[in-house]
């Protein structure tokens, strides 16, 4: 187990694999549509839920590196693509793993939308994003929000 200190304000772990170089954790999600105005999502190894492709940005790394990386790790993202923000969320405390998190979510608008599932992931589907509007986990709730605020914007 590791061993959890703060020094103003950053997470150092004496042992262990976690990541202990940041004050907050910046999470990046893509929103992909497909002609059909279905949007992709992607349930992560060991996850039982649905989520908007996207995770973790690595120090160092653009946004659009960041996104290129972790869609090609979860959906083998293949070619270039343009993005635009859509929502930057307000840093939330995860207090189960006890560091702040902030979310950034992006249209992404790759050049091909053929996607198999990556490395990172166990399955991958365009769904309407109206399926997840009272989904019992979060995290697919938070699909059709973000693709709800994409259409709009």
């Amino acid at each position: 187990m590791d061993e959890l200190h703060s020094i103003q304000g950053a997470l150092l772990y004496t042992s262990g694999s976690r990541r202990s170089d940041y004050l907050f954790r910046v999470s990046l999600k893509a929103v992909i549509f497909n002609m059909q105005g279905e949007v992709l999502v992607v349930k992560e190894h060991g996850r039982d839920w649905w989520d908007l492709p996207g995770g973790g940005m690595d120090h160092g790394e653009t946004i659009k590196e960041s996104l290129a990386r972790e869609l090609k790790e979860e959906v083998q993202l293949r070619g270039d693509f343009s993005c635009r923000p859509i929502l930057i969320e307000d840093p939330k405390l995860l207090s189960e793993h006890n560091f702040y998190q902030i979310r950034a979510i992006y249209v992404v608008h790759p050049e091909e939308l053929l996607f198999e599932v990556g490395e990172d992931g166990d399955e991958l589907s365009f769904v309407n994003p109206i399926l997840f509007k009272d989904a019992e986990k979060s995290a697919e709730r938070s699909i059709f929000k973000y693709a709800t605020l994409a259409m709009e914007q």
